[in-house]
């Protein structure tokens, strides 16, 4: 049985003001107001995103990888943007390479960053789809990201994905948008990717890397799940149900504690959601 209290307790003891305010939006009827007003203080004047909102960058200045997570944060929860994504979309448009590509602020490893992300983080596609799902990407956006697509998400660079948590890209890309060539396969091979590598953690015994499968099948009314091989996402379910810890929180798929506030919160969210918590 979900310990509700016991969760909340883990949140509040090792999550950010934004966390903590997120938690209390979806499980206690906290006013968004109060986790808009949070989330805004990561954000710059040039309408980007930094200040460490994502956990392993710490960088002050306005980032790719902040941008992302914020957005992916949206996609997670379902929580409509409000006010937060106003001159967002310029900054994108400003800070995209002839290529298509996002450009790293320079200062990005002088602030502590985890050493998977001093390369920074150029990839645009999560951003744009998302942007595009709630109406605020522009038609320079589009145009860059649908060039870039051609050449580096086609479907052979699809099903070579090997991670969950990586499918996000395609997901978040293919699934809000319609302009690219061939958009039917290229979601039917995003959806058979997440299927491959769902089964595949499984097999394996990795099943802290599955919580992802709830980061695109948001609830019961999803139509994903008459796509995914049979059961597998009560599968999923049974083993996230018995796997709170005694500290409240749920494992990342990284063992890293930075992370398990949030991911805590989106995996109590799936469970309730599926009608298990």
């Amino acid at each position: 049985m979900i310990d509700l209290i016991a969760a909340r307790n883990f949140v509040y003891a090792n999550g950010a003001m934004w966390e903590k305010a997120l938690f209390a939006h979806l499980f206690e009827d906290g006013p968004i107001d109060r986790l808009y007003a949070c989330l805004l203080c990561y954000k710059n004047k040039d309408g980007g995103w930094g200040h460490g909102l994502e956990h392993d960058v710490k960088c002050l200045s306005s980032t790719p990888i902040a941008l992302e997570f914020l957005l992916t944060v949206l996609r997670d929860t379902g929580i409509a943007p409000g006010p937060i994504l106003d001159k967002t979309p310029q900054w994108v448009e400003q800070n995209t390479n002839p290529e298509g590509t996002l450009r790293n602020p320079p200062d990005l490893t002088k602030y502590p960053c985890a050493d998977w992300q001093k390369y920074g983080h150029e990839f645009p596609l999560s951003i744009v789809g998302n942007l595009n799902k709630h109406g605020f990407a522009t038609e320079a956006i589009l145009r860059s990201a649908h060039e870039w697509a051609k050449s580096n998400l086609t479907l052979d660079a699809i099903a070579e994905n090997e991670w969950l948590f990586m499918a996000y890209r395609a997901f978040d890309y293919y699934m809000n948008t319609e302009d690219a060539d061939n958009i039917d396969g290229l979601r039917k091979a995003t959806v058979e990717n997440i299927d491959a590598c769902a089964l595949r953690h499984e097999k394996n015994g990795q099943h802290n890397k599955l919580f992802p499968l709830f980061q695109f099948v948001t609830g019961p009314d999803s139509n994903l799940i008459q796509r995914l091989s049979d059961s597998l996402v009560d599968r999923v379910l049974d083993y996230l149900e018995t796997a709170q810890r005694d500290d409240g929180g749920w494992d990342d798929e990284h063992g890293l504690k930075h992370w398990q506030p949030y991911f805590s919160t989106v995996i109590l969210l799936a469970l309730r959601r599926f009608g298990r918590a």
